[in-house]
This record gives structure tokens, C-alpha cells and sequence, in this order.
């Protein structure tokens, strides 16, 4: 069994829209599909509007779960882990964490500072299994995204 990479993400130079644009379009260039996770229905369609409205021939073209071409979606917006787009990587753009998510290859959590407690005692745990890769993501300031410790 492979471990599930883990990429933890704490958001505090730019808002979770943004961060969610910048890594979805690195997951797409990858070749990878990508599912989006939020349970605030209102942040689900907020992101998939953000990301159609990227600009000219780099808007990142999405979709809802439930839609009538959910598997086909390149980015797949839901309220929890299933991924008929078929996709091995998930974005949980809400920080609340779901142990589902571990069924994919990869997981970008992202998190406030609000929520930054919850993280630390996920980050924790994941540290003693030795069948999840946990890594911290840190931005600088000029926003680019480098692992940290």
C-alpha cells in the first residue's frame, strides 16, 4: 500500500480563492484531474465562477458534483470526497478535514489561522502513520508556495 501524500497549506498572504486558482491550475498542468472539497455550497460555486473567470485561454474549466458531465470535468467542485471526474488528488478548500480524503494519492488541505489548532493536531497525527506523507507548504512574500518545516 502507497502512503497518501498529505500537503498541508496555510493560508495567510492570499484568500483561499486565489490559493485554490494557483494550485488547481499547477495540478491541471501536471495532467492530473482535481477534486475541490468545501461544505459551504455558496464557497463551491464562488471558487467554480473564480476559476471559469481566470482570463482568455487560461480559465480553468470545472464543474459541480452532480452535474449532467461530472465525469468529464477536469475540476470537480463537491461537498465531500467522491470523485466520478475519477480524479487522484483533492483540494480541501473549507480546512475542515475528512478521513475519506485518504483515498486519494494526494491532498492539498488548506487552512486559516483560525483553524490553524485543528491542523497542528491533524499534522500531529499524521506524523506517527507511516502510511501518510505529511509536508507544510509555506508562502512567501511574494506568494509563491515552498515545502517548510
Amino acid at each position: 500500500m502507497t502512503a497518501t501524500r498529505v500537503d498541508f497549506y496555510q493560508l495567510s498572504r492570499d484568500p483561499v480563492d486565489v490559493t485554490t486558482a494557483k494550485l488547481a491550475r499547477k495540478v491541471l498542468q501536471a495532467g492530473e484531474r482535481l477534486l475541490v472539497v468545501s461544505g459551504d455550497e455558496a464557497q463551491r460555486g464562488q471558487l467554480g465562477k473564480l476559476l471559469w473567470e481566470q482570463g482568455g485561454g487560461t480559465f480553468l474549466a470545472n464543474g459541480m458534483a452532480g452535474g449532467p458531465h461530472e465525469a468529464h470535468q477536469p475540476i470537480l467542485l463537491s461537498a465531500d470526497c467522491a470523485a466520478p471526474n475519477d480524479a487522484r488528488m483533492a483540494l480541501i478548500a473549507d480546512g475542515q478535514w475528512r478521513d475519506d480524503a485518504l483515498g486519494f494519492d494526494r491532498v492539498l488541505l488548506l487552512f486559516d489561522g483560525t483553524q490553524r489548532d485543528a491542523a497542528a493536531e491533524l499534522w500531529r497525527r499524521f506524523a506517527q502513520d507511516d502510511q501518510i506523507d505529511n509536508r507544510i507548504n509555506k508562502q512567501d512574500e511574494n506568494g509563491a508556495w515552498r515545502e517548510g518545516r
